[in-house]
């Protein structure tokens, strides 16, 4: 059986995504294969469990909390040398229907690594695309170079290839920062540039599919609409949360609650 690491950060208040997503994985991500959750967090309403390993960390401010993880990931090398095959999510992520070895897996056409076609720019021409466009940054990218444009909320891979990436990333964020860079589009922009070379294996967007989105792809997963739980500066932990909004995120919970006790008494899939 394929052990899969699942990366998850969700420091300041993202820890509220964690149950959900958690669940939703359990039942629908690669259900054959032995799940490992790696949670970099400092919340204390996660705990360590036989397949939730909590790693402590906290709130490293905007943009390093998103730029730096590859900087995270590595500081576990050794646990996550473990694992067959690694993945990261972002925390708003919740898994809608089965994703099975098949789908997601890459193998070595794929480079033994897979990218997200983001929703936003499938659609476009590579001139359109967000790439970086500094030329002393190391995630530049020039002009009809690109073929697509990738999501940075899920990446994965071989363990092998996927630690290789992370260690050039890292390399190339620490470079910028020496040179007083900052990407565009901080890690994203990043592992567009490395895509461009070492091509992936491509989800569609329907592997990355936001709330009240209408995307032509048949949906797997479902994107939680950050501005309904309190936006940005509420979840990275830089401001307070209305009492307007904490009823709207009770409401939604509850809604996502009352969704998987019908579908699972009806046993009906909700997509």
């Amino acid at each position: 059986m394929d052990k899969i690491g699942i990366l998850y950060i969700c420091t300041g208040n993202y820890d509220i995504f964690f149950d959900t997503f958690y669940k939703s994985a359990e039942q629908f991500l690669l259900p054959d294969c032995e799940k490992h959750y790696f949670v970099f967090t400092e919340s204390e309403k996660i705990s360590n469990t036989k397949f939730v390993h909590k790693i402590y960390q906290e709130r490293l401010g905007w943009p390093n909390d998103t730029l730096m993880r590859f900087h995270l990931f590595l500081k576990i090398e050794s646990e996550l040398e473990q694992m067959d095959f690694l993945f990261f999510f972002n925390a708003n992520y919740t898994f809608t229907k089965p994703i099975l070895k098949n789908e997601i897996l890459p193998n070595l056409e794929d480079n033994d690594l897979v990218g997200q076609i983001h929703p936003v720019a499938y659609h476009k021409k590579s001139n359109e695309f967000a790439y970086e466009n500094n030329q002393k940054s190391t995630a530049y990218i020039p002009t009809n170079k690109g073929k697509y444009y990738f999501a940075g909320g899920l990446i994965g891979g071989k363990t092998n290839a996927f630690l290789q990436m992370c260690k050039q990333l890292k390399n190339d964020i620490d470079t910028d920062i020496k040179n007083n860079i900052t990407a565009v589009w901080h890690d994203e922009s990043h592992i567009n540039k490395y895509f461009s070379e070492v091509e992936p294996k491509k989800l569609h967007p329907g592997f990355c599919y936001p709330e009240d989105w209408y995307l032509p792809f048949e949906q797997k997963t479902l994107l939680l609409d950050k501005s309904k739980l309190g936006g940005h500066t509420f979840l990275r932990g830089e401001g307070k949360q209305s009492n307007k909004v904490a009823i709207k995120q009770k409401l939604f919970y509850f809604k996502l609650i009352i969704r998987a006790i019908f579908y699972k008494l009806l046993n009906y899939s909700p997509i």
